[in-house]
């Protein structure tokens, strides 16, 4: 473990280098994230023109929500796009040879070898929008409230990282799919609102089948006051899971592929 987290602050340190090289864009960027986020909360207030909840949550709920889902969003955009768009290019263009002939874990590599600073700016957003919403809210958490805030922060990240590696590691098989992240998108867009806003079978869906339910609401509730151990712990178990299937299927995928040499 420690020898990983010596590689991970080289990969720091090394992309933190190659940034400092383009400061100047820092500014546009800055206000590329304010300007999304901008348009995020005046979403949230159409919704709440025309009701006084939404799934069964109050706009400050929902306002902590969504800063939640920014922080993730940040965390994604920092560490895991630049990453994940790579791998299907080191599968086609048979890069991959030398990640598989380097001293570390190739899932480890490919995870997070390119590293985007300026993407920060969406989790210092996002908590500036949870900080708000439990203001609007007049909420104080306890102490217990933000550990398991933390607890179900990290397991969504987890989850997270687990799925969209699952599915990008598919690209073994159909390289010819020019952005599987565009799925990942679509699935993660779906935690921006509380899932108990979602009816039928699509909740059903994003509840035990792909388990959005735990990314961002589990985490809400549970700054909100509102979590019980039970869920905590089956985020924990979830999280486990899925990131065990996403290391087993990755060392099965390696099984196909066809370096550029052979």
């Amino acid at each position: 473990m420690k020898r990983y987290w010596r590689i991970f602050r080289e990969f720091f340190r090394t992309c933190l280098v190659e940034e400092m090289e383009y400061r100047s864009e820092f500014i546009g960027n800055l206000f590329s994230s304010v300007f999304g986020i901008g348009i995020a909360l005046l979403t949230i207030q159409i919704f709440f023109y025309q009701t006084d909840q939404l799934g069964g949550w109050s706009y400050a709920d929902v306002l902590v929500l969504l800063g939640i889902f920014n922080t993730l969003q940040g965390f994604i955009h920092f560490a895991l796009r630049p990453n994940m768009a790579r791998i299907t290019q080191h599968i086609r263009k048979g890069t991959l040879d030398y990640i598989l002939t380097k001293p570390v874990d190739s899932m480890f590599y490919v995870s997070f070898r390119h590293l985007v600073f300026w993407r920060l700016i969406d989790v210092f957003l996002g908590i500036g929008l949870i900080v708000y919403g439990l203001m609007e809210k007049n909420y104080v958490p306890t102490s217990g409230d933000v550990l398991v805030f933390i607890i179900s922060l990290i397991a969504s990240l987890l989850l997270i990282y687990s799925l969209w590696m699952m599915l990008m590691t598919t690209a073994f098989w159909v390289i010819r799919i020019e952005d599987l992240s565009f799925a990942f998108d679509s699935f993660f867009e779906t935690t921006r609102f509380p899932i108990s806003m979602y009816r039928g079978g699509l909740r059903v869906v994003l509840t035990y089948i792909l388990p959005a339910a735990f990314i961002t609401s589990a985490p809400a509730a549970a700054l909100l006051g509102k979590w019980n151990m039970i869920t905590t712990l089956t985020s924990l178990l979830v999280a486990g899971i899925f990131l065990w299937l996403s290391r087993k299927f990755w060392k099965f995928a390696l099984r196909f592929y066809t370096s550029a040499s052979s």
